[in-house]
């Protein structure tokens, strides 16, 4: 994630990274690491999957309730934050 300071600057959320040898610190990468293996199980190369085929299997997931949310959908989750930050004046787009 290259873009990663100018996204919490522009979004007002901040981005954290996990040390890669400590799993429990990563909950939700490894839940979302195994409703990707019922698409895609370990091992699969990748190379042969279309972009159009992993966006499709993205925006399914991004449209399943977590528990961890509430059971709302990361999407919906994601609206509700910007929505938030927004109100509060923190993700005024920038004219490029």
């Amino acid at each position: 994630m290259a873009e990663h300071p100018r996204f919490s600057v522009e979004s007002g959320i901040p981005v954290c990274f996990c040390d890669p040898r400590s799993p429990w610190r990563r909950g939700s990468n490894e839940n979302t690491n195994g409703l990707l293996r019922q698409y895609y199980p370990k091992g699969k190369s990748l190379r042969s999957v279309s972009q159009d085929e992993l966006d499709a299997v993205a925006a399914r997931l991004n449209q399943r309730p977590r528990q961890t949310l509430g059971f709302v959908t990361p999407a919906e989750k994601l609206v509700e934050l910007l929505g938030a930050r927004r109100k509060k004046g923190c993700c005024e787009a920038s004219a490029s």
